[in-house]
């Protein structure tokens, strides 16, 4: 009886310190194994590591290595994510509200439903993203790569499209009023090869 009492006491013990531990990490994240989120993660290796739904608002994560990362669902409003590696990434749904991603890799990146709004993608390499539906309100795209970029449905109102490269690009369904012509796109590259357009 009084091994019983140990086997099931021990583990229950042990589960307690590793909750109180967490109370006292309150700006650390545990998203999965070696995936250790703080506030300061400029440079730092993350790429493959599950962060779906994991609170990165704000967060400093310049040049980081987020390459094939699954950040579906994740706050990432307001992070600084200049140079960031986010190519392969899973973005779906994922909030980037005014986050900064100047010349960051996207290429091939789910960025299915993500929300864009007031997101400075100055020079951003967005080759092959998925960006279905996503909200891009106000974003700026100036001098962006968005070659062979899957924009059905997404919202463009307001964006900054100067000197963007949409070769190759579909806007099916994509809008800055209703529809997507040719005059909104003034500025922007390819166009000859865009599908989608109204006109």
């Amino acid at each position: 009886m009084n091994n019983m009492r140990a086997i099931i006491t021990h583990p229950l013990v042990a589960l307690s310190f590793a909750l109180c531990a967490l109370a006292f990490v309150p700006d650390m994240t545990f998203a999965a194994p070696n995936c250790n989120l703080q506030r300061n993660l400029r440079n730092a290796d993350l790429s493959g590591c599950y962060l779906q739904i994991a609170d990165l608002s704000g967060a400093d994560l310049r040049g980081a290595d987020l390459s094939r990362a699954q950040l579906w669902h994740a706050n990432l409003s307001g992070a600084n994510l200049t140079g960031a590696d986010l190519s392969g990434a899973n973005l779906t749904d994922a909030d980037l509200t005014i986050a900064n991603l100047e010349g960051a890799n996207l290429s091939g990146a789910n960025l299915t439903h993500a929300k864009l709004i007031g997101t400075y993608l100055f020079r951003a390499n967005l080759t092959g993203a998925n960006l279905t539906g996503a909200t891009m309100f106000r974003a700026n795209l100036t001098g962006a790569t968005m070659f062979r970029a899957n924009l059905s449905g997404a919202n463009l109102s307001g964006a900054n499209l100067s000197g963007a490269d949409f070769t190759d690009a579909n806007l099916t369904d994509a809008f800055r009023r209703p529809g997507i012509s040719r005059a909104d796109m003034e500025g922007v590259k390819g166009l000859d090869t865009v599908t989608g357009l109204v006109d």
